[in-house]
């Protein structure tokens, strides 16, 4: 997809490290004994697999977001039907055959992971398919909501992870050494074509033009350049339609009042590529800076309080990731509670990208709601049953009900 190739390798180990986190998964999956009100009863929780889990992923990451899913739902006890993007359909050939291969080796069939190539048709296909227990679409906001529309008039299960208009608050007391490669991975890490990409970057009015200053200077030392090339640091945009959105992009922030202080035009050279852009100058509420352009441009925007700039991060209408940079201790813990940010992944200190697979993975509000990887994500891709055993001779009723 264009990503450089350190960050392909990265994406591959990741899919190895989700396999590894759900064997171990595999021993603990299961529900509680609870105790009964009723003499002679005993009450459990049992978990069973859904039964067919639909999978359609993203171009960004063609390999990882398959295995976040595949890896859980087959210690689950399910099958899975991939629908990779059809920018990548070589990559998601090329995984199918390596698991095929490792499923026929140890005597099953390669079948239990299939892959259906195609476009939108497919995916539509698969959302309406009464067979298919869960979809786990990733994704667009914009088609997320359609796809959960389509299954859910089947009364369907469907996983979303969508969107996210990601935001790096940067407060007076910030370790800048720590905050500036973490802005500059954030927002210029896969050409910004991650979900979790910062796209917004808030700075105290006291530090502000320091910031800016230092960040300017660590963009003028990426090197664009072939994926290949280990030097390379950023890549080409993934399609000629990417290209034209951050060109679309850099012109509406100029008509809304903002400076792109660096970078913004397009590079003349073979393929995609396009300089990553900073910037300035506009209000936070502008129209293009609540949109998520899926391309390397970082909004910085500056604040003075603290109470204004949470409910900043939170007004957009995305929830994935967020990031703040402080030493407060009291801070901190007000932007991990219920006060602070309204993402899904909420980081200290680090940068809005870069999440580890222990940790259920996922947002809120337009993000979809989905969890993906670690924590108690598995049982998404199991069903529940409540379980009532009596083992005794009498017929006693919950609540005390008396019906003789």
């Amino acid at each position: 997809m264009g990503k450089i190739f350190v960050e392909g390798v990265g994406e591959v180990q990741e899919y190895v490290d989700v396999c590894d986190y759900a064997v171990g998964l595999s021993r603990m999956i299961g529900g509680p004994v609870l105790p009964s009100e009723r003499p002679g009863h005993a009450l459990i929780e049992q978990w069973n697999p859904v039964g067919l889990v639909g999978i359609i992923s993203a171009f960004n990451f063609p390999v990882a977001v398959y295995g976040w899913n595949n890896a859980i739902a087959m210690v689950c006890g399910n099958v899975c039907l991939w629908k990779g993007a059809p920018t990548t359909s070589l990559t998601s050939v090329a995984v199918t055959k390596i698991i095929a291969q490792v499923l026929e080796d140890n005597k099953l069939p390669g079948a239990i992971c299939s892959l259906a190539c195609g476009g939108a048709d497919i995916g539509t296909a698969m959302a309406k398919d009464e067979r298919i227990d869960l979809l786990s679409f990733t994704g667009s906001t914009h088609v997320g909501k359609q796809v959960a529309m389509m299954v859910q008039e089947r009364f369907g299960r469907c996983l979303l992870e969508l969107g996210g208009n990601n935001a790096i608050i940067v407060f007076e007391d910030a370790d800048l050494d720590l905050v500036i490669p973490s802005a500059l991975f954030g927002a210029v890490g896969t050409a910004g074509q991650r979900c979790t990409t910062a796209r917004r970057l808030f700075l105290h009015e006291s530090i502000h033009d320091e910031v800016i200053g230092r960040l300017t200077k660590a963009y003028a030392q990426v090197r664009i350049g072939d994926p290949w090339d280990a030097n390379t640091l950023y890549g080409p945009l993934h399609t000629k339609q990417a290209l034209k959105m951050f060109v679309d992009a850099i012109g509406l922030a100029k008509q809304q009042g903002g400076s792109v202080v660096y970078g913004g035009k397009v590079i003349d050279r073979p393929g995609n590529y396009v300089e990553p852009a900073i910037v300035t100058g506009l209000p936070h509420n502008a129209p293009v800076v609540h949109t998520e352009t899926f391309a390397p441009i970082l909004y910085v925007l500056k604040f003075k309080t603290e109470e204004e700039v949470f409910a900043w991060n939170n007004e957009v209408k995305q929830g994935l990731s967020s990031s703040i940079f402080t030493k407060d201790l009291g801070r901190i813990f007000r932007w991990l509670g219920p006060k602070g940010s309204d993402c899904g992944i909420v980081n200290v200190n680090i940068p809005t990208s870069g999440a580890e697979i222990g940790g259920a993975f996922g947002g809120n509000k337009h993000t979809g709601g989905g969890r993906e990887s670690g924590s108690d994500s598995w049982k998404q891709y199991m069903r529940r049953s409540t379980c009532t055993i009596n083992y005794s001779k009498d017929l006693p009723l919950a609540q005390g009900i008396k019906f003789q």
